[in-house]
């Protein structure tokens, strides 16, 4: 395995980051959709998109590199799903690993990152949203004591996915 760095994403990443956002999802759950949904889906994601991201001033991204390639990335910001926090709150908009770094610890590395930006943010609790079968991820929340506080529809396109809406207090 080579030498894994992290580093703040910036706009010169986002290309990167869309090419391993896609590429994982499509192989993950592209068979759940018709090729219009996922289109459709795919359609907002966008070098604009990512960059109005990247410029938003309570959204951070943290790449994981190996050999100068994007080998994973995570996504914090303020809450923007339905949920009500307690207080002060983040969420994990995303974490996304290249399957041939699973087991090298940088989902680990990343998710620590992610816990680390929420507390020194002052947040009291961090949330996310998961796939219902998507049980390797739900396994790997639970691991770190994410528990599921209610149901989300994640869009693709037309079609409504069933998420688990967790959350972790800090």
């Amino acid at each position: 395995m080579s030498e894994i760095t992290y580093r703040d994403a910036t706009a010169a990443d986002v290309e990167a980051i869309d090419a391993l956002f896609r590429r994982v999802f499509t192989e993950i759950f592209g068979h759940l959709y018709d090729p219009a949904d996922l289109a459709a889906f795919y359609a907002g994601f966008t070098r604009e998109a990512w960059l109005a991201e990247l410029a938003q001033p309570d959204l951070r991204i943290r790449l994981a590199e190996a050999d100068g390639a994007v080998a994973g990335f995570a996504k914090v910001s303020d809450p923007t799903l339905p949920v009500t926090p307690a207080g002060p709150a983040m969420e994990l908009r995303q974490l996304y690993l290249d399957p041939d770094q699973r087991g090298a610890g940088v989902a680990d590395a990343l998710m620590a990152w992610a816990l680390g930006e929420a507390e020194a943010r002052g947040a009291g609790e961090i949330f996310l949203s998961v796939y219902i079968d998507n049980h390797r991820a739900r396994r790997f929340y639970e691991r770190y004591g994410f528990e599921t506080v209610g149901r989300y529809d994640f869009m693709v396109g037309t079609h409504a996915d069933e998420d688990l809406l967790m959350r972790r207090t800090l």
